[in-house]
């Protein structure tokens, strides 16, 4: 009788595992095949401190890959950056009510793209990895990322030295604003 409660406690735990086991496993439908890129995935998006990018470049080359791949992730991140600072830009100009708002948005958009071509030259490399494919060439997976507040204060810089922009410049007004818009990019 014990031995028959120690093989009936066996099966049941074996049993819990195998169910745990396969509960944890989502099923794709059939024909489908998940593709784990590298680089990429939640650990790689955006957040409320960081700009982040990633990207793919192949070539047969191995320095020309990577090229691509960094290429290609620098102008996803520009992309970006200019979105969220033209959004940041309208917010601060409407909140301000500046009489002369088109020549202010226009001087904004002026010195953002100085800003963005300015700072990418701060991006940091998360993530890198080089593989050779089946044809033989070279694929290269990339994620950067750019800090939001380094970001800031360039834009902080460049807009103190504009006689006219200084003016109707509020820094801590330009940052509270820059902040709302990152949080909604970190949830």
């Amino acid at each position: 009788m014990k031995n028959l409660t120690k093989l009936s406690f066996i099966l049941v735990a074996v049993a819990a595992i195998l169910i745990a086991g396969c509960k944890g496993k989502e099923k794709l439908p059939q024909g489908e095949q998940e593709i784990i890129v590298p680089c990429s995935g939640p650990d790689f998006f955006t957040t409320n401190k960081y700009f982040r990018a990633n990207s793919i470049g192949e070539s047969q080359d191995q320095v020309t890959s990577k090229k691509k791949a960094l290429t290609n992730a620098r102008n996803e991140l520009a992309q970006s950056i200019a979105t969220t600072v033209k959004t940041v830009t309208d917010n601060y100009v409407n909140s301000r009510e500046m009489n002369n708002r088109e020549e202010v948005e226009e001087r904004f958009e002026s010195l953002n793209r100085e800003v963005v071509d300015q700072t990418l030259s701060g991006v940091r490399t998360l993530c890198e990895k080089l593989v050779k494919t089946d044809q033989g060439t070279y694929k290269t997976y990339v994620a950067i990322e750019l800090s939001a507040d380094e970001l800031v204060s360039k834009y902080n810089e460049r807009l103190s030295k504009d006689e006219r922009l200084k003016i109707d410049y509020d820094y801590e007004k330009f940052k509270e604003t820059f902040d709302k818009e990152m949080a909604k990019m970190g949830n």
